[in-house]
């Protein structure tokens, strides 16, 4: 029996040791953006495609550019409250360096090592340039410093322990491409604003059970994560929209057949509509090659 509780007692051990050294969270080196600039301008544009205020403004908020946090976000995992990524060097971001920002976004680890939730779309935005991050992050800090402490999400045991975050992205976090060979210069903007910036996918593509996106069954619809009705496919077949029909909705959130955008959706075309028509094509594009 002795023997038989020492060897359950090294494979607890050697099991906890390899659960820590595949969970470790990934960073940017500090030095991995010495030499790129960034343009605040593009930065912008980076900004509007993300929706970065969509999620970190505060809930009903008129100042989109001030980044408090607070928006509430309800899962079957827990309800995840957005936080404050303000320039306020305590309560937001300020604090953070451009290796930091890069490493929240690329993946999903905050300065001090945690794993970050994936309500935070960073599945997606692991696809981002070290250039568009540069603008993004060039951008953020001509946004105003806002001191409203972020709120604690609501999730309980076993989704709480963030260290098993670790073994989740293993298997849900990879910066490639959905579509591996874009035809066109169109379709390959159009990629980037679906399936990294736009973060088209994390609404509308279905998940397995432990919340990873089923990369097999890409924009083909998905369960509404309130409760309420369901996020429709964008696959040919599926969405038979024109070309011109797709980038009219994303400009002014009217379909086809004279019904109007609701929902997360209303935040979705406001940003859209900011960007220039030929990205607004370019996504049809890229929807209308799809398999």
């Amino acid at each position: 029996m002795r023997r038989v509780a020492l060897l359950l007692a090294v494979a607890a051990v050697l099991a906890a040791a390899c659960f820590y050294w595949l969970t470790v969270p990934s960073r940017a080196a500090e030095d991995s953006f010495s030499g790129i600039s960034g343009d605040a301008a593009a930065g912008e544009a980076v900004f509007v495609a993300a929706g970065c205020s969509s999620c970190h403004a505060a809930p009903k908020s008129q100042e989109t550019l001030v980044l408090s946090g607070g928006q509430r976000f309800p899962s079957e995992f827990g309800t995840f409250i957005a936080p404050n990524i303000s320039t306020h060097p305590e309560a937001g971001i300020g604090g953070w360096s451009l290796a930091d920002f890069a490493s929240a976004l690329r993946h999903g680890t905050s300065p001090d090592g945690r794993h970050y939730y994936p309500a935070f779309p960073y599945t997606s935005y692991a696809r981002m340039t070290d250039q568009q991050i540069a603008d993004l992050w060039a951008y953020v800090q001509t946004l105003p410093a806002d001191a409203t402490p972020s709120q604690p999400h609501e999730v309980s045991f076993p989704f709480s322990v963030r260290r098993g975050l670790g073994l989740w992205k293993l298997l849900n976090l990879s910066p490639e491409w959905v579509m591996q060979d874009a035809p066109t210069p169109e379709i390959e903007r159009g990629r980037v604003l679906v399936e990294a910036l736009g973060h088209c996918g994390e609404c509308h593509t279905p998940r397995d059970a432990f919340g990873g996106l089923d990369r097999s069954a890409w924009l083909s619809g998905a369960p509404n994560p309130t409760g309420e009705g369901k996020i429709p496919a964008l696959t040919p077949g599926e969405f038979d929209w024109s070309a011109g029909d797709i980038a009219y909705y994303l400009e002014t959130g009217f379909t086809p057949d004279f019904d109007s955008a609701g929902g997360h959706m209303v935040a979705v075309i406001k940003n859209f509509s900011q960007l220039p028509a030929a990205d607004r094509q370019a996504v049809a594009s890229y929807l209308q090659a799809l398999p």
